[in-house]
């Protein structure tokens, strides 16, 4: 007798359980193929991780011409927990960000609702860049097990 749809997992319990935690590695590839690997706060929704970023920042400029990325679940200083897995990484129209300010407060309670707009606002300030500017929304779908770096475009270092 085998188990029905009903015990299995649902990708997103799947997702839960393979990225727990308040932080994400996001590795993005350079040029050369060469990784760079940057500690960001990250949601679950349905069956991808949303993150938002600067839109201005490098790892959004590498996104648009390489979508390839790796996460894994990490420490806030970036030291990860596991294994890289692959995935791809897609920005969102502005139209989200009100979607992803709910799940980040739901996720990251009061750090998300007062220090989330203070350290946005305050290193808008600091890099001389309008206040209030929108923020990018990035969806993140991790790759299937089956799927390898080498499928997937992303060259290890």
């Amino acid at each position: 007798m085998s188990a029905g749809k009903a015990d299995q997992p649902s990708r997103v319990d799947r997702l839960e359980e393979r990225f727990p935690g308040k932080y994400l590695s996001l590795t993005s590839y350079k040029r050369d193929g060469a990784g760079v690997a940057t500690p960001v706060w990250f949601v679950i929704d349905d069956r991808r991780l949303l993150v938002m970023t600067d839109p201005e920042s490098f790892k959004v400029k590498r996104i648009r011409r390489n979508p390839n990325v790796t996460i894994a679940p990490c420490t806030a200083t970036g030291r990860p927990h596991s294994a890289a897995v692959p995935g791809r990484a897609e920005l969102l129209p502005d139209s989200e960000r009100p979607h992803l300010d709910q799940l980040m407060a739901g996720k990251y309670s009061w750090l998300a609702r007062v220090m989330l707009p203070w350290i946005d606002q305050t290193l808008q300030r600091i890099r001389r860049k309008r206040v209030g500017k929108p923020t990018a929304v990035l969806a993140i779908t991790p790759l299937d097990n089956s799927d390898s770096l080498e499928e997937s475009g992303a060259r290890a270092t």
